[in-house]
């Protein structure tokens, strides 16, 4: 069934954002705010539902899917039931598509075609995704199509989904299907899901990660999940921002995958992330954020609806932003988690081998709201920083890491942009300001020139000295009231990295060796 040709209602193509604003508005749930972004509230979904995406299991990517929790396997024959009963649920809406595409670099982009129920969603994908030229519009073909229903509600006893919710992915036939969820970041993690596929399978590292350039045309890569610091740190008022959250990494150099942001906004302000405060106004969508009545002025410091709060933008909202999204290979690469446990030093150097053990752990703290369910910090290990879009074998991904960081010399740093003082509940969340000291010392070489000293328990080197810093900071047991208290509470996440990687087979002694000393 020809979804597009056989529907008999108004079928939208390529609106521009004002129609689009338009056609939200003229629906329920929409409204402007002061500085004229789209505000949308997302019901009983309002972050990622992890446990509702699967892959479809099919001959063409069978053997090739790292199957498992993450990756769920869905049976062809309950796709075609569920995808037909989604296109006749669409026959009689009102339909918005967006063309565009995934990856800035012409060589690896992937053309893709957003089908939409919501005017608002539309709006998102022309936002978050690359938007065609008039030429370019004119030679595009549709690789792959995004079906976005969130209207319909799976039955799990006739469609084999986990709820009323489902993001399924089928390669063979290139289809990403979504319903019983409002939750627009779906549809732009779906497609990094697809990319994460199918680059590695051309030699291009796909990356879950925020990029900048330095003015004498330096890169940096900032690796870590939802809630520690990739957006806020990559837009940086001194430097370009590439991306803020998807990547590829090509025999060139590095490319955006996308055409906009997606920040959280939970306690946003204009003084301390300028950029993206700015970045919020006419064409930028706004879920979840609490939004006065009468002035329509937004309240990001009102996390009732959820801490999960977001502001979708197109990248050239930010003033300094590099367009096209394409730079040459990396200098520095800074992997970022927040430590609930309040040990981890805000800042420090690793080796090759410390480098390929922390991005295979993707240690940090999944945040209240980026996922249902989880409601305050809960220590977590993601692969790669990313393990939720990653289709393949996460070994797949460290190996082109490891090759890359040997092949071009990148300096790699751990920043811990969690606790500090004490675990969560007890200690401070590190000062941004101190966070963005740390971080400009790394990218402009200041931090190689200072002494390092190992951490007894994790190995990795922390440095006795950073410009704009205070001594007592860099050493994360200075913070603590109570020295024999971080003692026990470094051994207890030590032990976690060691259980975390046990479940690892086949990795060098070398990089194994680099895990905390337990004990």
């Amino acid at each position: 069934m020809n979804l597009l040709q056989s529907n008999t209602n108004q079928v939208h193509f390529n609106l521009s954002v004002p129609e689009l604003i338009e056609k939200a508005l003229a629906g329920k749930g929409s409204r402007l705010t002061a500085t004229g972004a789209l505000t949308v509230e997302t019901g009983k979904y309002t972050g990622r539902s992890p446990k509702d995406r699967f892959i479809v299991d099919e001959p063409s990517v069978h053997d090739k899917i790292d199957w498992g929790p993450v990756n769920r396997p869905f049976p062809p024959e309950k796709f075609h039931r569920l995808y037909n009963d989604v296109l006749a649920y669409l026959q009689d809406k009102e339909l918005f598509v967006f063309d565009g595409f995934a990856g800035a670099d012409e060589k690896y982009r992937l053309h893709i075609r957003v089908i939409n129920e919501f005017a608002w969603h539309n709006l998102f994908a022309h936002q978050l995704f690359i938007r065609p030229t008039v030429h370019a519009l004119e030679r595009h073909r549709p690789e792959f199509t995004v079906i976005s229903a969130p209207g319909f509600e799976a039955d799990p006893a006739v469609h084999g989904t986990n709820s009323e919710a489902f993001i399924i992915i089928n390669f063979s036939e290139k289809v990403i299907l979504i319903g019983g969820t409002h939750y627009a970041g779906e549809i732009k993690k779906s497609v990094f899901s697809v990319m994460n596929y199918l680059l590695p399978q051309k030699n291009v590292l796909s990356m879950h990660c925020s990029a900048n350039q330095g003015k004498e045309g330096d890169v940096a890569l900032f690796f870590g999940l939802s809630g520690t610091g990739k957006t806020t740190l990559s837009a940086d008022p001194n430097r370009f921002l590439i991306g803020d959250d998807e990547h590829g990494w090509t025999e060139r150099g590095i490319f955006n995958i996308e055409g906009g942001c997606y920040a959280k906004c939970i306690n946003l302000s204009e003084e301390k992330e300028p950029d993206i405060y700015r970045a919020i106004r006419f064409g930028s969508v706004l879920e979840n954020v609490v939004v006065d009545e009468q002035t329509r002025v937004a309240d990001y410091d009102d996390g009732s609806l959820t801490e999960n709060t977001r502001a979708a933008y197109p990248i050239h909202y930010i003033s300094n932003a590099l367009i096209p999204g394409i730079a040459q290979h990396p200098n520095v690469i800074i992997f970022l988690t927040a430590d609930a446990f309040g040990v981890l030093p805000p800042i420090a150097k690793l080796t090759k081998e410390q480098a390929m053990y922390h991005f295979l752990s993707g240690y940090t703290s999944k945040l209240a709201g980026t996922e249902r369910g989880v409601t305050e910090p809960e220590a977590t290990f993601s692969a790669c920083f990313g393990a939720p879009f990653l289709p393949l074998n996460p070994s797949v991904y460290a190996e082109m890491l490891g090759q890359k960081i040997d092949e071009h010399g990148v300096r790699v740093y751990l920043v811990n942009t969690g606790w500090s003082g004490g675990p969560y509940g007890t200690g401070k969340r590190m000062n941004l300001d101190y966070t963005r000291a740390m971080v400009t010392a790394a990218l402009n070489g200041e931090l190689e020139r200072q002494e390092f000293v190992p951490h007894p328990v994790f190995g990795v080197a922390v440095p006795k000295y950073c410009p704009g810093v205070p001594a007592e900071v860099l050493d994360p047991r200075e913070t603590w009231a109570d020295k024999e208290a971080y003692d026990r509470q470094a051994q207890k996440l030590a032990q976690l990295f060691v259980e975390n990687f046990s479940k690892f087979n086949g990795v060098a002694d070398i990089i194994r060796a680099a895990a905390p000393k337990v004990g």
